[in-house]
């Protein structure tokens, strides 16, 4: 939670940091004690995020990015991947180009970021790694099947290196945003935002802060014993109206 001591000192990394979620997501770390920078292929607005460009695309980007942050501050205690892209097709229209180029940011980013950043973790015997996802990664939606496949394939990644890694001190979690508010989204006809909203048991949408406080929340003594789980921030869009 922001203002925690519980982050004092770690250092983070943010794929998709310098985005709307990611730029709080970085902003809540920092508050709670930790150092966070954003590795993106863009810089922030915030010109007071650190930022290191990197293409979360590519092998020797992410290691590069990883590496540099891990040698400057002494090693890398939280990962987060936020970077995420869409483009909305039914499927017998999604071109296989939109298909790749999603699976490559949001599944392979994902893949990329955990096996650069959990060897240094194994040094110290802890860390903190959260993947942020989507509820359509869990229900689906209409026009959405590279992204909500690629979001459900977080799942069975984090499920497996929480496998893998929990002997380490290393827990992994999921956390499946619903409609967040975002200029992007708020750019989008309101005909879709209003079906979003009608969907929401709390009457209104996620805000960026809200994405934050959950990473951080995960990433604190209260996601200890915590792993391999899926934490939705939704107001309740999963359900959907009863």
């Amino acid at each position: 939670m922001p203002g925690s001591p519980d982050l004092e000192g770690k250092i983070a990394v943010v794929t998709g940091g310098s985005g709307a979620i990611g730029q709080s997501i970085v902003h809540t770390l920092t508050t709670a004690g930790a150092q966070a920078f954003s590795i993106d292929t863009t810089a922030p607005k915030d010109s007071g995020i650190p930022w290191i460009e990197c293409d979360v695309r590519d092998d020797a980007s992410v290691r590069k990015a990883v590496r540099d942050v891990a040698s400057r501050h002494g090693g890398v205690d939280v990962a987060v991947h936020a970077a995420g892209v869409s483009r909305d097709a039914v499927v017998w229209k999604l071109s296989p180009e939109d298909w790749d180029l999603i699976q490559s940011v949001n599944l392979r980013g994902a893949f990329l970021l955990i096996r650069h950043s959990l060897p240094l973790m194994r040094t110290h015997g802890a860390g903190r790694i959260i993947l942020i996802g989507s509820i359509n990664g869990s229900r689906g939606r209409f026009g959405t099947a590279a992204y909500s496949a690629s979001k459900a394939g977080l799942l069975g990644l984090a499920k497996t290196v929480a496998r893998e890694a929990g002997r380490f001190g290393i827990r992994i979690n999921v956390i499946e945003p619903g409609w967040v508010r975002t200029p992007l989204t708020e750019s989008v006809p309101r005909t879709i935002r209003d079906a979003a909203l009608a969907e929401s048991l709390v009457g209104s949408f996620v805000e960026p802060g809200d994405i934050g406080n959950a990473v951080a929340f995960l990433c604190g003594s209260g996601g200890e014993r915590i792993t391999g789980q899926i934490l939705r921030v939704d107001g309740g869009q999963f359900l959907g109206p009863t």
